[in-house]
């Protein structure tokens, strides 16, 4: 895995090549706080505290990996609760619109 650009490019063991951009990732992110907020309707008057203002687009700081199954992505905006799976990371990165 290595940064590319605006997102991550992975090159799996069977040699494909997979993208993921950071904004797909982080709105992907499989913690419990992100999933409660996407299920619930969008707020079109969201205030956008001092901290997600200022960290701009999403773009990790850090990864981490979690055993042999996932990462741990410290973003920015200094969320770091998403382990992302590599099965995961494998699906997002052949989305077709990834």
């Amino acid at each position: 895995m290595k940064r590319d650009g605006d997102g991550l490019r992975i090159v799996w063991s069977d040699s494909s090549e997979a993208f993921v951009p950071f904004l797909v990732l982080r709105k992907a992110c499989p913690c419990a706080t992100c999933d409660d907020a996407r299920k619930k309707p969008a707020n079109p008057f969201k205030v956008l505290s001092a901290r997600e203002a200022a960290a701009g687009p999403p773009t990790p700081t850090a990864m981490r990996p979690i055993g042999r199954y996932a990462y741990q992505i410290t973003w920015n905006d200094g969320h770091d609760t998403g382990i992302y799976p590599l099965k995961m990371l494998h699906e997002l990165g052949f989305q077709k619109d990834a």
